[in-house]
């Protein structure tokens, strides 16, 4: 049960006879006792001839899934099985993260009858976003007194990443194209895939030339004189592309004002839409000491659906990244020679030492790209020198990027290749890296 203000205005009136009689003879005291007895007893009866609320059923219809930062909408039925019209006011308990733009709706509803609450929704958190209860508060006639209830309306929405970086997968895709089309003359040797004969031209590499197709091949004069005639290669199709995504606190810091882990999301994501696409075969595994997600053996629209769902769930773990179990889990995933991408931070080298010493156990096998978001406020800093704070503020801008830049040589030396970029340069870089990889004919 409730009260409304209008209750507690109408209790305040009986102040009235107390200033006016001025307390002479009792009166003035009687007259309020009886006037709070008559207000008990109107609340009492508003309150027996409020519909129950307990007599409403409740069902709830959602979308499946809605994309951060998209709108979905939430669709609530309430159905009266009362005697008497329900009139009140009905609160949806969306959790904060879930965004509703209305939780609470007035209605009339009369016996038998039911209707479609609706609310907008939008989601400013990845994740499953969920309401277990609505409360219902039914006024009876006068609107003093309330019934109230909770009842279980149980819903849930999944919310994917965003994918803001497929605005990049066009121009991606263009220059994959002229990558398999007019420049597939590509390259010899291992990691390319023999794409077709033609005559050879001066300044062919000679180990490309086909002897048995040159000596089937006759002149069109009717001579024996063979024209000699050459492989051309083009990057091979159906290799496989491992994403490690780097779950541990380092991920769950924030730059440009988005988690370092929603970029490694929106990074591998471009990177798998285009590899597919080059028809090569993408596993994605996100991992700290324990797997929190696994992608393996999709292709085509089943591998992003499926890792923007895995995403969806992951959160930052506050633990320190165990890269000694990487190998092995990368070796349970592809045992031939891959392209291996590392989404993770390099900005410390203290925290890149465990990184530093599997790298060679990786590269020996693979070829591994390491990729690191950066913060472009860092950069910033070390162009403003206006005053003594700011000189601090660059010098220690510039010790961190020295940091970056000497565990960038460390990867490289060990083998690997390193990508770098603020949140919306580093997944088109990424990308850009992959297709230099495809052009050298390394992948």
């Amino acid at each position: 049960m409730t009260v409304s203000g209008r209750f507690v205005a109408l209790l305040a009136l009986g102040v009235i006879p107390v200033v006016l009689l001025g307390g002479r003879d009792g009166v003035a005291y009687a007259v309020l006792g009886g006037w709070l007895v008559l207000c008990l007893v109107l609340g009492v009866l508003d309150l027996i001839l409020a519909a129950s609320p307990r007599r409403v059923v409740l069902e709830r219809s959602l979308p499946a899934r809605v994309r951060l930062g998209a709108e979905a909408t939430s669709e609530l039925y309430v159905t009266n099985t009362g005697r008497r019209t329900l009139r009140g006011v009905v609160r949806d308990a969306w959790e904060p993260s879930a965004g509703a733009q209305t939780t609470r709706t007035r209605v009339s509803l009369p016996a038998g009858e039911r209707r479609r609450l609706t609310a907008t929704l939008r989601p400013w958190r990845r994740g499953e976003r969920r309401v277990r209860t609505a409360t219902i508060r039914s006024w009876g006639p006068l609107r003093l007194w309330a019934r109230q209830a909770t009842l279980e309306a149980p819903g849930r929405i999944r919310v994917l990443p965003p994918f803001t970086a497929r605005k990049h997968l066009p121009s991606r895709l263009a220059r994959l194209r002229e990558l398999e089309g007019s420049t597939t003359v590509l390259l010899r040797g291992q990691g390319t895939e023999f794409d077709s004969l033609r005559e050879y031209v001066r300044g062919d590499d000679v180990r490309s030339i086909d002897w048995r197709a040159t000596a089937r091949r006759h002149d069109p004069a009717g001579g024996r004189g063979a024209r000699v005639m050459v492989r051309t290669w083009r990057p091979e199709r159906d290799r496989r592309v491992v994403i490690v995504i780097d779950t541990a606190r380092t991920s769950a810091a924030r730059v440009a004002d988005e988690p370092r882990i929603d970029t490694a999301f929106e990074s591998a994501l471009l990177l798998a839409a285009l590899a597919t696409r080059a028809g090569d075969r993408v596993d994605l595994v996100a991992f700290d000491r324990i797997v929190r997600g696994r992608v393996q053996g999709a292709s085509g629209p089943e591998l992003l659906s499926r890792m923007v769902d895995v995403m969806a769930g992951i959160d930052p773990a506050l633990i320190e990244m165990d890269w000694s179990a990487v190998p092995a889990q990368v070796s349970a995933m592809t045992t031939q020679r891959s392209l291996v991408v590392l989404l993770t931070s390099i900005e410390s080298p203290g925290g890149s030492r465990g990184l530093l010493s599997v790298l060679p156990q990786l590269t020996a096998k693979h070829i591994v790209v390491v990729a690191s978001v950066t913060d472009p406020d860092t950069v910033e800093a070390t162009r403003s020198r206006g005053d003594r704070e700011a000189v601090y503020r660059a010098a220690a801008a510039e010790r961190s990027l020295l940091d970056l830049s000497r565990v960038s040589a460390a990867v490289r030396r060990q083998g690997g290749d390193v990508v770098t970029g603020s949140p919306a340069d580093l997944p088109p870089a990424l990308a850009d890296r992959y297709l230099a990889l495809k052009a050298a004919g390394r992948l």
